[in-house]
């Protein structure tokens, strides 16, 4: 199972979510998404959340919001997820948040990565990433994939999520 969960909808709202009773720092968001069956869905999203291509959400933009299935959630309806990665929905691309193994196939076993010399290696700060990808936690960015199983793909980026 992926440790990575992605849900997709419309950003219905963008609000200051204070991190505790004392927060005036403003440093940290809201966002409601509503899914394409109508359920609501929060996310914050601190300075710890990646968002690819570093895009400004706004409402009404249809993103998918990437969170870790591990972290602890409060018990509270509608669920509120930290985001870790969070995509503005493109037809022209695809991403995948998920663990690569030492032969960059992803934990589900649907992805496998071909690595080319135009794929952009990247830390989440946008700077080169000089180590070795395996064995980590990926973000993704590629647009076509094989039909073969697990799907072979070569990224035109991958960031290495380092949390």
């Amino acid at each position: 199972m992926s440790p990575f969960f992605p849900i997709s909808g419309t950003v219905m709202s963008i609000d200051i979510f204070p991190i505790s009773t004392n927060d005036k720092s403003a440093c940290a968001l809201l966002i409601a998404l509503r899914s394409k069956n109508q359920d609501i869905t929060y996310f914050i999203i601190d300075l710890n959340t990646y968002f690819i291509n570093h895009v400004t959400l706004k409402r009404g933009d249809y993103i998918t919001a990437f969170y870790d299935t591990s972290a602890p959630v409060a018990l509270i309806f509608p669920p509120r997820y930290r985001g870790v990665v969070i995509v503005k929905n493109t037809r022209d691309s695809f991403v995948k948040v998920d663990y690569f193994n030492n032969q960059l196939i992803s934990s589900d076993n649907k992805l496998k990565l071909n690595i080319s010399p135009k794929t952009r290696l990247l830390l989440p700060n946008n700077q080169n990433f000089l180590g070795n990808i395996t064995g980590r936690n990926l973000a993704v960015v590629y647009s076509f994939t094989t039909k073969s199983i697990p799907a072979l793909t070569t990224p035109s980026q991958v960031i290495v999520l380092c949390q």
